[in-house]
Order: C-alpha cells, then structure tokens, then sequence
C-alpha cells in the first residue's frame, strides 16, 4: 500500500504523534468580536483547558511520552501557566498562527507580519524558534509554504498529500510535511456547538478511537506516519482522555511503535535522507499560483 516506508528508529512499523492545537477562545475575537463577551457559556467551553492541559500532560507523564502541542501566541500570553507546564515536562511547542487567524484571508504581507510576531513570542516564552508549524484549520495559502521556507521552518504539519513524510519545494527553500488528515482530527467526532453553529452529532469516544485506530493499523501494517491532531477542549474530557489512555495502552504493548514529538520525527527523516536510506516525494508548492482563466471553465448555471 505504501510504496516508500520510512525506516523507523530500532525497527518500530510505524511512527506515532499526538499532537494538541490549544485554540482555547483565540478563535472567537476573530469571528465573532464585540460578541465575544456574552457569548459566556462557549468562552466556558473552551476554557476547560485549564482543567484539560494538566491531565493530558499526567497521562503524558504516566506513558512516558513527550509530544508535541500547536499554540497561537496570543493563547501563550493570555494563558502563560499552561505554557509554563508544557515546557516543564520537555514537550515540543509549535507554531499555530497568533489568533489562530486564517491565512487564506490574510494578505501576503499580513502573513508575514504575523508569523514573525509569533516566532518572537514563542522565542521569547520558550527559549527557541518554533521549530515546526501548523495553519489554524489548515487554511494553507499559495503565499504560506514560501514564508515559512523564509523563516527557517524545519517542518509543516498541516497538509494532507501523502501517509508518510515528504518534501515540500518552494522558490525561497524546502522543508518537511508531517501529514495528517481530518479522520485523525477530533473536531469531526466530537464539537457540537449550538452558538457557533457547529451541529456535527457527537460521537462516543469508542466510535471515535474506531475511526483513529483504523488509521493506525494501516499506518502500523505499511511503515506510515500517524500525526492526531487534537484540542485539549475537545479530547480533554474525562470520558474521552480515559479512552485515550487505553488507545495509548494498546499501541505501546505492540512492542514496536515510535512516539516521538515532530521535531523528533522531521530529525530522524532528516538523518535517513543525508544516510541515504529514504528519499522522500519531493511536492512543489503552490499548487496553483493564480486561478484558471475564468475563459477556461464552462459557464455553470447557479
């Protein structure tokens, strides 16, 4: 099924990481602004993460495992304890936008200032450069994978072309794709909000470890890459996180499964293509650097 299978450290079958995005509320100034302040009930949701970041990094602490958490920067000032306990526990902080704003309604220049604005709070809360990034919502534009090429990003974890790790080409430089994809989200299963108008019924969280666990026995099967992509308000929940544990539990008596941070993973890719032993795809981006001429597409009836 996969054509070219990483060669995992000490001969583990598949790679596995996983990640939190800590939005708490950074979305809701964005969309909803002058609302924002009656809108107390979700503001309350979403601040669960104060009770939700100190149990997954227990049930980190009790795995044994380092990961790796996405953070806008503007959560890391207004909520800088949290900070503070992630980085205690030597977990990778990535870049996550600063308001978790969407970089596909940005300009090119507005990308650019506020991803520097945020590489200068991460620097300065952490002690480094982020090393890897993710786009709120994926909202990847045909202008990010240059700046970040420019600004010296080791990898991106926000697409979704391919199982395994692969290059990613720009006219200013390259870097590594770690990718995911929406089945290892946990928004699809479990967000249900009334206020944003989010409906999705509410899956149980066996349902849900149904969908991530298919995913990881094909990953574990072929030599693939399994990156979650999870929220702290979301897969936080005492029902939710104790099904977490026992997926962790599952995966770890297998014997031979990497969990690792991204930063670990993009390290070891790294080593493998100066050794010679993977060569990943290579994927020029933008894909599309202006529109088809609207003179090349049939007129659509509305």
């Amino acid at each position: 099924m996969i054509e070219n299978p990483v060669p995992w450290p000490n001969g583990a079958k598949c790679a596995v990481a996983i990640t939190f995005d800590i939005d708490t509320d950074s979305f809701l100034h964005l969309e909803y602004g002058d609302r924002v302040p009656d809108m107390v009930c979700t503001n309350s949701w979403l601040r669960y993460d104060e009770i939700a970041v100190p149990r997954i990094l227990k049930m980190f602490r009790d795995y044994g495992l380092k990961q790796t958490f996405f953070y806008p920067s503007w959560c890391m000032e207004a909520y800088p304890e949290l900070v503070e306990m992630i980085l205690k526990d030597g977990h990778e902080i990535g870049h996550h936008g600063h308001l978790h704003e969407n970089y596909t309604q940005l300009t090119k220049e507005d990308q650019v200032y506020w991803t520097e604005h945020a590489i200068d709070i991460i620097q300065r809360m952490t002690g480094q450069r982020p090393r890897g990034f993710r786009a709120p919502v994926y909202n990847f534009s045909r202008h990010t994978a240059d700046i970040l090429a420019q600004q010296g990003f080791v990898y991106d974890s926000s697409l979704m072309a391919d199982d395994v790790p692969y290059t990613i080409q720009t006219d200013s430089g390259s870097f590594l794709e770690l990718p995911s994809h929406w089945a290892l989200d946990d928004w699809p299963a479990y967000v249900h909000n009334i206020e944003l108008e989010y409906t999705m019924p509410i899956r149980s969280p066996d349902e849900a470890m149904n969908v991530y666990l298919a995913e990881f026995e094909a990953a574990y099967q072929y030599g693939g890459l399994w990156v979650a992509i999870w929220h702290p308000w979301v897969s936080g929940r005492t029902a939710r996180c104790m099904r977490i544990a026992q997926m962790i539990e599952y995966m770890q008596s297998k014997g031979d499964v990497w969990f690792a941070t991204l930063e670990e993973i993009a390290a070891h890719i790294a080593k493998c293509k100066d050794d010679g032993s993977y060569v990943p795809r290579s994927v020029k981006l933008p894909y599309y650097k202006s529109p088809i001429p609207k003179l090349e597409c049939p007129k659509q009836m509305k």
